[in-house]
């Protein structure tokens, strides 16, 4: 082994493990936080919203608490090997789970939070017109696609020992085989951020200017969609945006063979950032509530029924089929 205080790339030692050890705090913090929020959120959806019932986009929503909750599982995981000043597992199969199940959440939670933003934007920009999306979010079809589709996206990071972002770097045993899933694995990882991102600002301008527009009319409901896009918007930039750029100066710095110390600081600032990217398990609750106009109601009468001015009369779903209350007022 290489006599150096840095990171040692081809074994995954952490140099700074004191730094690694507060991002193993932080994580055990979003998993402590996000556990029970997930939890709460999936017995809503199951229990009082009947998801599978609704004509909204609450079967969207749901298999984003699905891609959260396989987020969670990984957390711990995470730490403890954090904790243990290793970047990763040193069992190559816990480390290939856990870059599958990573690489899937962060795809499912990107893919349904872009349907999602889509959703709304047909239903405000353009009401009248039908559309596949519409028509298939009745039915699981739409996210059983999306689920099908992100599978063999994640297969780049099962065929070869991941090398901790080692990607394109330089190295004694390089061959075809290994540059072509280098470069397949940052294709979908870029491909997952940059695509959609573009999609979402694409459907935040369109209904910012819808509302604008609008000058008669039911404007809540346009300034409901404004609201939900934009928090998407403030979810996607804050958990996805900045570990993104943060892989790819670290993919030039490697490609480019730059000195120990600017590759330990790159691979330190990555992890950082990855570690920022699993705060979405706890933003997402935003969107739900932005997105459906009984979720908070719901949700402060089911668990803060102390915070609602008429606990005696609870929403209990969505569907249609359920009485709703007159009036429940949120304080």
């Amino acid at each position: 082994m290489r006599n150096s205080t840095y990171q040692l790339i081809e074994d995954c030692e952490a140099s700074n493990k004191t730094l690694y050890k507060l991002y193993a705090a932080i994580m055990i913090m979003i998993f402590i936080l996000a556990l029970p929020l997930n939890a709460s959120v999936l017995h809503l959806f199951v229990f009082k919203l009947k998801f599978w019932k609704s004509n909204s986009n609450n079967i969207f929503l749901f298999n984003l608490v699905l891609a959260d909750i396989l987020l969670l599982f990984c957390l711990p995981i995470k730490a403890h090997n954090y904790i243990k000043g290793e970047r990763r597992s040193e069992n190559n199969t816990v480390c290939k789970a856990m870059l599958f199940m990573l690489f899937l959440n962060r795809g499912a939670s990107i893919a349904f939070l872009t349907v999602t933003s889509i959703d709304r934007y047909f239903n405000v920009v353009h009401p009248g017109r039908k559309n596949l999306l519409k028509a298939l979010k009745k039915s699981p079809q739409i996210s059983i696609l999306i689920w099908l589709f992100l599978l063999p996206l994640t297969v780049p990071t099962m065929l070869k020992t991941f090398e901790c972002c080692n990607s394109h770097k330089t190295s004694n045993d390089d061959t075809l085989i290994k540059d072509v899933v280098d470069s397949l694995r940052e294709v979908v990882f870029f491909t997952q951020i940059v695509i959609p991102f573009v999609i979402l600002v694409y459907c935040t301008v369109r209904i910012v200017n819808r509302l604008r527009k609008k000058t008669v009319g039911d404007r809540t409901k346009l300034k409901r969609a404004v609201f939900l896009v934009t928090c998407v918007m403030v979810v996607f930039s804050f958990c996805f945006l900045p570990c993104a750029l943060a892989r790819m100066v670290l993919l030039i710095i490697r490609v480019q063979n730059a000195s120990e110390a600017t590759q330990d600081r790159a691979a330190v600032a990555f992890d950082g950032l990855m570690v920022l990217s699993y705060m979405d398990c706890l933003l997402d609750p935003l969107v739900y509530c932005f997105c459906s106009t009984k979720f908070k109601a719901l949700y402060l009468s089911n668990y803060f029924p102390f915070l609602v001015k008429d606990p005696q009369s609870p929403l209990t779903s969505t569907t249609g089929n359920t009485t709703h209350p007159t009036r429940t007022d949120v304080l």
